[in-house]
């Protein structure tokens, strides 16, 4: 897995375009597909999702093969990611949920 941190400086486009720009936090397997998908917003909503939860009304954990080039600049270590997924709480996850993934 390789984990990745990418601002995004636009809003959604949709009705949740008043949760503002977003952050996002991907574990992308080596051929660039997504295992987890974190989506931070400006007003601090938090939505994830990953193979245990992978769609819902706010959103789906992206389908796409991914640029692993492209996301480079973005990369970061496992601790790091580990660590800031931690510190969050999706609120489309069940409470009794452990989270982050995998522990």
């Amino acid at each position: 897995m390789r984990y990745f941190r990418r601002g995004w400086d636009e809003d959604r486009g949709d009705e949740y375009a008043s949760w503002g720009t977003s952050t996002f936090y991907l574990a992308l397997d080596g051929e660039g597909y997504a295992h987890v998908q974190v989506e931070v917003y400006a007003d601090g909503t938090v939505i994830a999702y990953d193979a245990e939860h992978d769609e819902d009304r706010y959103g789906f954990l992206t389908y796409a093969q991914l640029d692993l080039d492209e996301f480079a600049p973005y990369e970061i270590g496992e601790r790091e990611f580990s660590e800031e997924l931690g510190r969050l709480r999706p609120m489309n996850l069940r409470a009794d949920r452990p989270w982050p993934p995998g522990r």
